[in-house]
């Protein structure tokens, strides 16, 4: 909520809008709030969960732009470079499938495994070829204090920060904002598409003043969407 409290309290006044922010404890009312129109918009969501969902609920939604993406990092205490591991490696992720599969990528992505061609489905760790290191899967908060039992492991912003990694400067690997299907979506009914005050919403959050602001107070565990 911080993203769009930002923008509330120093960019909504000047650009004639009142946003009301209602915040969420879990990751399915916000859509259901949105379909029976007590929210005007919602801002959580990711697109291939918004595609899950609409299949799941029939939901007529449509994302007025990509905002923002916490990216996943590489770290490791006994390597200084991803192609110092080998078939004999060990490698850490995240467990969750969504995670797993974008922590996946980015180790394909970077030489350090091969996966087998899933197209639109995300990779899982029966993906993955013979001949790479060998990979486990642990629960996402617990990766940071693998990395003493493994050769590396891929981590949520989040985690990394609270245990004084930094993804700038500590990662081996970074996620990219650009064309990242992960990054955080202003979504919106479908009707609403073309909505004066909503399409003015979702240029506030893409300003060059929210990227900014995004820059400066996250420190790399946030980034802006490109």
């Amino acid at each position: 909520g911080e993203i769009l409290t930002f923008v509330k309290e120093n960019l909504a006044q000047e650009a004639g809008l009142d946003i009301e922010v209602v915040e969420f404890t879990d990751y399915v009312q916000p859509n259901a709030a949105l379909d029976a129109g007590d929210l005007d918009a919602n801002y959580f969501q990711h697109q291939p969960y918004l595609d899950e969902q609409k299949k799941a609920a029939g939901y007529d939604f449509v994302s007025l732009g990509a905002v923002h993406l916490e990216p996943l990092g590489v770290y490791s205490e006994t390597v200084k470079d991803l192609k110092e591991l080998s078939g004999d490696s060990k490698v850490a992720i995240p467990n969750d499938p969504s995670n797993a599969g974008r922590a996946l990528k980015l180790l394909a992505e970077h030489g350090v495994l091969e996966l087998e061609d899933t197209g639109d489905i995300a990779p899982t760790v029966a993906d993955v070829k013979d001949g790479g290191p060998e990979v486990v899967e642990l629960e996402a908060a617990q990766l940071p204090r693998s990395l003493g039992d493994v050769d590396a492991a891929v981590i949520n912003g989040n985690y990394a920060i609270e245990a004084d990694l930094s993804p700038v400067d500590d990662s081996l690997a970074l996620e990219k904002a650009e064309g990242n299907p992960y990054a955080n979506l202003l979504v919106v009914r479908s009707e609403d598409a073309e909505n004066e005050q909503l399409t003015k919403l979702a240029e506030l959050l893409r300003s060059d003043e929210t990227k900014k602001f995004i820059k400066d107070k996250y420190a790399g565990t946030v980034i802006p969407a490109e």
